[in-house]
């Protein structure tokens, strides 16, 4: 910062001062400048915590009560661990979060090695790379209600191209492939979905962790006469696997909590094929109104994802050590 730079901030701040009452400015002279950043940036601290901390502990509140929300007059009693007792010994419960692992495993090791390979691929600097990154980008940017809708409409047996598509690769007619509408399908039909539209996002991390990879170790593995396949296996993966496993760490949690894409394309069905926990939640907090209930399972949902987090954390940590 140079002088002038500090002369309009002093002239700027004797102003404020000015204009502040007198007894106002006596006690902002006394502060340090350590206090009035905290002056500042304590309402938006307070805004979030009123945001973000008070709902949990409010559904920890509930969840150890018969509360439901469409008797918000009725006695509330505390029925204690009986909640959480009747959601974990639920099968339906339990079907539903094997339909989320379902989900999780196969839309990550998808969105994983496509996101890795088309990384690599742009990595390479062939020319238009740009307009071709772009353009892979495009679905990312995309709201979930748009690509919902979008796809639906491709899904269609009768009019919608993917069906067309697979009836001119296969010979099997438009109107046998029921995409949403066959129990096998469904489920395929969602993660098809959800990795076409965030495979970019892990592109991006992958190609920020090759980007970070320098040039004078390849060089190096080059005058030691490394052939390309083991340059890649032996410099590029173990090198861009941290960026890798943080891709990894941030889809594992965002499609765990998996509910737009579902609600929009299925709403859980054929039955309850595709009903992943969100679903099974939204049912049994806004449908069977059973508030104490649903808050017990989004508490478990939580803990669920808060420990598995931790557990990858940890060994993230130590792939970053070595």
């Amino acid at each position: 910062m140079t002088t002038s730079d500090h002369t309009y901030a002093d002239k700027a701040a004797e102003a404020a001062v000015r204009a502040t009452p007198e007894p106002v400015a006596r006690r902002l002279r006394s502060l340090s400048d350590k206090a009035i950043a905290w002056l500042f940036i304590a309402p938006t601290i307070v805004l979030l915590l009123a945001i973000n901390i008070f709902p949990l502990f409010w559904a920890v509140y509930l969840s150890f009560t018969n509360y439901r929300a469409n008797r918000p007059n009725a006695v509330v009693q505390n029925v204690g661990l009986g909640n959480y007792s009747r959601v974990l010994n639920d099968p339906d419960i339990w079907a539903s979060m094997q339909t989320t692992a379902h989900f999780v495993f196969w839309t990550i090791l998808l969105q994983t090695v496509i996101g890795f390979g088309l990384a690599y691929l742009i990595d390479r600097k062939f020319r238009g790379h740009a307009f071709w990154t772009t353009l892979i980008l495009i679905p990312m940017m995309l709201s979930p209600a748009v690509v919902g809708n979008f796809w639906r409409f491709l899904y269609e047996p009768q009019i919608g191209l993917f069906a067309y598509a697979v009836s001119f690769l296969t010979g099997i007619p438009t109107s046998e492939i029921q995409m949403l509408g066959n129990v096998h399908l469904a489920p395929w039909a969602i993660i098809i979905v959800d990795t076409w539209m965030w495979t970019p996002y892990v592109m991006l991390i992958c190609l920020a962790g090759l980007r970070s990879i320098p040039d004078y170790i390849y060089e190096a593995a080059e005058v030691d006469r490394a052939s390309n396949w083991r340059q890649f296996w032996s410099i590029t993966v173990p090198m861009a696997l941290p960026f890798i496993m943080l891709a990894v760490l941030f889809r594992g949690i965002e499609n765990f909590k998996m509910f737009d894409m579902v609600n929009l394309l299925t709403g859980g069905g054929p039955g309850s094929t595709t009903e992943v926990a969100s679903i099974a939640l939204k049912r049994d907090a806004f449908e069977a109104w059973a508030t104490g209930r649903s808050s017990a399972f989004a508490i478990v949902l939580f803990v669920a994802v808060f420990g598995l987090a931790n557990i990858y954390v940890k060994a993230l940590n130590r792939v970053k050590q070595r």
